[in-house]
């Protein structure tokens, strides 16, 4: 599927309302070049989850942990230099756990992310407009 938004209130709704209908269990990996929404994009998927803390991109603690009714597990792996970094954090616990996670740059530990996984590629396109963005969503 593909969407497109002109903003980041539409990106972060959309993501909201993608997060309304995922289940315990699911995998939702990120991927974009620098300053192309992930974080946005996590943002509204947190709330989305009925998640009020001020979520930001775990780029140094790779992970951060949102407690709700269904737990966010968000991944950022753009400092990940060998998929065996990955090990460190106990990815595999949070990968098929009870809760969900959501996993910023996660081409780059392609790897190891469990088939069936939602993919959604948000790509920028200046020539459009300055915050417009094609959402590609796919299951692979």
């Amino acid at each position: 599927m593909i969407y497109e938004v002109f903003s980041h209130s539409e990106t972060e709704k959309f993501a909201e309302e993608l997060a309304e209908k995922s289940k315990k269990g699911e995998i939702y990996c990120l991927i974009g070049d620098l300053g192309a929404g992930k974080t946005v994009f996590s943002k509204g998927f947190a709330k989305g989850l009925g998640i009020t803390a001020d979520i930001t991109s775990p780029t140094f603690a790779i992970l951060n942990i949102y407690n709700s009714e269904i737990t966010l597990y968000h991944f950022d792996v753009y400092r990940i230099n060998h998929i065996s970094e990955m090990e460190d954090t106990g990815y595999e616990e949070f990968f098929y756990g009870e809760g969900i996670c959501l996993i910023e740059w996660a081409d780059l530990v392609e790897n190891i992310i469990p088939k069936n996984s939602t993919w959604i590629n948000i790509q920028k396109d200046y020539t459009k407009a300055d915050d417009y963005r094609k959402i590609i969503v796919e299951v692979r």
